[in-house]
Order: structure tokens, then sequence, then C-alpha cells
């Protein structure tokens, strides 16, 4: 098995002495000393025998992760405090990481705040190389492996060049029902299409696809955007969760809102553009307002399914999401009206909410208690009341995209 990145003799990077983890069938845990001072670092590399490999920056380390598991042994120059967040993102964003720090002053305040950032171990120099070596182990111990990249056969670009058609559904107002259409839709693609389907949970804040499809998801958003400069199609194919009543693949949202800061528009459309060269469909579900991620999906999409409530907070808001649409030269032929709860006795005719509009809507999707139902159970309400009506409505919006034999097109 490879060693995670090379060093700087272009040579794999040692795998760790005795006492590093290994098992299981992962490859042995690589380990990184990382600190500014030339002599620092020198001095703990060789304490590690020709266990580890010498780095002068997190950033010249982090562009030679790749998935398999590492130990990084921050040097007295991580003391300071100030490259602790650097730290601290970095363990958040990549699990196959783990450190352990060694400092030439322990101090209460200095624990706290490696503890803090993720680091599993603090040591006080001068320490000895097998209490060293035990540090490492125990911090390698709790690292996740990042399998290699699937084979060719399950994951490759599509050899007839075709790309796969990406849906973004969007509302400009919460509560419109845009994550179970989003969800629901996208496990009726999946059970339809032969090529994988994937679901991006694209609200970056508050994203509530691995909740609603009862997942627990290993990576997110985060983990693609980290390693955005060796992505590829094996890579982002590890990094998707898997519903299994459906087989649709799902790359959720982060755990933390503070996250969502660190997402782009660029890097959100570059995983869209990954996606779609092995997927027959890639759905989006986009939060409830306009920013620079939620244009950027909307402009490299081939359908945009705007979801409007019956209510006039909601038509309100939906007109001018359409005039905005329209001033930022939108093409209005890819937009899809989608009107949820469309049967609700709000004193509201859904003729008289598309002559408002101006559009006409493409789906009805009726009001049905087996919706909040399955949203509790962390179900998809396609599979768990397939005959209600709701499903049957989904089941027709899904035909707009991938006809099924047994059901007709509605007009």
């Amino acid at each position: 098995m490879t060693s995670p990145f090379t060093g700087h003799t272009g040579e794999s990077m040692p795998r760790p002495g005795a006492g590093a983890a290994s098992g299981g069938g992962a490859p042995s845990v690589a380990v990184a000393v990382v600190d500014t001072d030339q002599a620092a670092r020198s001095r703990l590399a060789m304490q590690l025998g020709q266990g580890a490999t010498p780095f002068g920056s997190l950033n010249e380390l982090a562009s030679r992760l790749t998935g398999q598991p590492v130990v990084l042994v921050l040097g007295p120059s991580f003391a300071a405090g100030a490259d602790l967040a650097s730290v601290e993102q970095l363990l958040n964003a990549r699990r196959e990481v783990g450190a352990i720090m060694v400092t030439t002053q322990l101090t209460t305040e200095l624990l706290q705040q490696a503890l803090r950032s993720g680091v599993k171990d603090v040591l006080q120099a001068p320490i000895e190389p097998a209490q060293l070596a035990e540090a490492v182990s125990r911090a390698a111990a709790s690292l996740s492996y990042v399998a290699p990249a699937a084979p060719a056969e399950t994951m490759t670009y599509a050899e007839d060049g075709e790309l796969g058609r990406v849906i973004t559904v969007f509302s400009t107002k919460g509560g419109a029902g845009k994550s179970v259409i989003a969800s629901n839709l996208a496990v009726i693609l999946a059970i339809r299409s032969e090529k994988p389907v994937v679901l991006i949970d694209a609200d970056l804040q508050f994203g509530d696809i691995a909740v609603m499809l009862k997942l627990s998801p290993q990576h997110t958003i985060v983990d693609a955007v980290s390693a955005l400069d060796r992505l590829d199609v094996g890579f982002l194919g590890n990094l998707l969760a898997e519903h299994g009543p459906s087989g649709l693949l799902v790359l959720p949202a982060p755990l933390e809102p503070a996250f969502a800061d660190q997402i782009g528009a660029a890097e959100m459309v570059r995983i869209v553009e990954i996606l779609r060269t092995f997927c027959s469909f890639v759905v989006i579900d986009t939060p409830a307002y306009f920013n620079d991620v939620v244009l950027g999906l909307i402009e490299i999409s081939d359908d945009v399914l705007l979801v409007a409530g019956m209510d006039i907070p909601n038509i309100k808001n939906v007109k001018i999401g359409l005039q905005t649409l329209r001033l930022l030269n939108t093409p209005m032929e890819k937009l899809r009206l989608v009107l949820n709860r469309a049967n609700s006795k709000v004193k509201l005719d859904v003729g008289e909410v598309e002559r408002t509009l101006g559009v006409q809507a493409d789906a009805l999707i009726p009001s049905d208690v087996v919706v909040p139902q399955s949203v509790n159970k962390g179900e998809a309400v396609v599979l768990t009341a397939p005959k209600s009506s709701v499903s049957k409505a989904l089941e027709e919006m899904a035909d707009l995209f991938a006809p099924s034999e047994a059901r007709r097109k509605r007009r």
C-alpha cells in the first residue's frame, strides 16, 4: 500500500516505527513532523527514527494528504497559539488526520487551547523516543481510513461524453418543503436510473438531508472542498454516503454552520462538474436565499425547480425571486414552478397563483399527513407511503426528467 504522501526527497513518506497503529486491512499510519524551525522539526524527526517526514508548514503538508491516516507531531512553534486555529480547521475537515504537540514549556492554558483545537496530547520536551512513539500510537488509534479510489467499473467518466443532468431545487422562503421535494425526487430518480444519482445538500449552514434520510455520514462537503486540488471521480465517490433503500448517493452539508464560510461558488461548481461526469442526475438542495453559491449552482443547472407554498408571503417571495433571476439573465425555459401543498384549503386558487407569478405550474404537490410522518421517521415518503397522493404527485414530477414506462407525463 502506498504512503499517504511523498516527502521532500520525492520518496514515499516512511511509516511510523514500532507502536504505530495499523490494522483492519488499512495501511500503516504515517507520521509528519510540522514546525517552522528546521532544527526543531529535524530533532523530532530523528527521535522517531525513520518513521516521520518533516514539513515546514501545515499548508505544505495539506497539499500532500491523500485520504490515508496521518499523525501530525506539532513542534514548539505551535505553542504560541496563533497556528492552533489552522490546526483545528484541518483536523475538523480531515478525519484521517490526528495530532499531538511537543512543547518546551507546558502550561495549563496551552494544554486547554490545544485540546480544544482537537490535539490529542501535549508533551513537554525533552521527551523519550518511546514516550513519543506511544503518544503517536494513541493518536493513530482514533483515525478514520478513507479507502482508495473506487474501481474503474463503478466510478468512471461518461464514455459517450454525455454529462448528467443537474437539477437544483430552490425556494425563496423557508418552510416551503424544498428539502422534502429534493430528497424524494432524488430517491425516485435513483430507483429509475441505471447510473448513479447524487443528492447534494448545498444548504451549507443548516442542511437537513442527512437527517431526513437517516444517514450517519462520515464525510461532508467540507472534505471535498479541502481536497479540491486533487479531487477526482474516485476520491469524490468515497466521500458520498449511500441511502440503502434506494441506492441514492448523498454529499451532506457541513456538520457545523461555521464551515459554510469555507465553501464558495467555484468550489461547489467544481464538485458538481465532477459528479455529473459519472452520474445520470445530480440533484441539489439549496438554502432559501440568494448567495454566490446558489447563483453559481443555478447558472450551471439544466433545470431549476422553484418551490412555492400556498400562502401570500410565499408567493410574494417567489415573485421577487423570479424577477431577480430575470435580471440575472437566467433562461426562463429551465425554470419549473412547483406548488407545494397545492390542495390546501387556504382560499388561494392554483390558477390565481399562476396568474400572479406569470408562470404555469409544472407540478402540483398535495398536502398529506404522511409527509411529516416520514420526515420524523427519517424516511422518504415515496418509499414509506408509495400509494399516497403526495407520492403519486412526486412520481409524476419525476416523469419530467426520467419518464417511467408505467406512468404518463402530466401535461
